[in-house]
């Protein structure tokens, strides 16, 4: 599995790593099981959230006694973002992930609380141990310009966004504004939400031709487009352990510049949007 620099933080976090969004809703041992595969292949950047249910719970069961080999995320809601809501909402996920420290903590999406009591929490934490580092979800250029203002250079670690081969908005000002700043991007449902390009597509069909040439899944071909770019990540969510060994594969796929330039033609970014594309 590859990994990189995960913005300013110091850290070496594997190119793909585990989402978790709705892995509560199935079998609780088989999403332990598709975990701990996906640890044991490389895959040890986990995220999650408050808002996904008993997920916080699930990871738990599947990190004991592996802590320190995980890469945990987890997010504050917006609702509870203020100085003292974030600091609780991150000391109840501590405790549900039975932790002693997160080692990003994001901001799920812009809400009503000021940004600047926001980031006095965050920092609050990481100075207490009980953060590593922080970062955003769902942010826009603009409102990473106005986050950047209250927190100055070098201290947002990510921008957690929705990206896959349908919907490549952020390659228009997000990606460009995180790879100036030393933000790494982390790519959230990178298949799409329940509409992955089928081979009976004009796109699909590239993709299968180029996962067929390098003996890969179309798949594991999406993933490495979309982690091409030095400062992206992705957090594709794995249902088994077949699935999470599927994932883990991409992380040492590389495209060629012909397939990226077949893929980029085939599954064009469209024009820039007015606002940010999000789930």
């Amino acid at each position: 599995m590859n990994a990189k620099p995960f913005g300013r933080t110091g850290a070496n976090v594997s190119v793909i790593g585990q989402g978790t969004w709705y892995l509560d809703h199935g079998d609780r041992k088989r999403a332990v099981a598709a975990l701990q595969r996906g640890l044991d292949l490389g895959m040890t950047h986990i995220d999650t959230a408050e808002m996904y249910g008993d997920a916080e719970l699930v990871i738990a069961d599947a990190i004991a006694g592996r802590r320190d080999d995980v890469f945990l995320v987890s997010k504050v809601l917006p609702s509870n973002a203020s100085r003292r809501g974030t600091i609780t909402a991150c000391e109840r996920s501590l405790k549900r992930l039975k932790t002693d420290r997160l080692d990003c903590y994001l901001l799920h999406w812009r809400g009503s609380y000021d940004l600047e009591d926001t980031v006095a929490a965050f920092e609050e934490l990481v100075k207490a141990g009980k953060i590593k580092s922080w970062g955003v979800s769902n942010f826009d250029a603009a409102d990473l310009d106005e986050i950047l203002d209250v927190s100055g250079e070098g201290k947002i670690a990510c921008n957690q966004v929705l990206y896959h081969l349908k919907e490549r908005a952020i390659e228009h000002a997000v990606i460009p504004w995180c790879e100036r700043h030393g933000v790494a991007v982390v790519a959230y449902s990178p298949f799409g939400h329940d509409d992955f390009p089928d081979e009976r597509s004009k796109g699909g069909a590239v993709l299968a031709r180029i996962a067929a040439a390098r003996r890969a899944t179309p798949r594991q071909v999406a993933l490495s487009f979309l982690t091409r770019a030095t400062t992206v990540f992705a957090i594709p969510k794995a249902s088994s352990a077949e699935h999470a060994s599927e994932n883990a594969a991409a992380g040492d796929l590389v495209l060629t510049k012909e397939e990226i330039s077949a893929l980029d033609a085939a599954f064009p970014r469209g024009p820039k949007p007015h606002g940010l594309p999000m789930l």
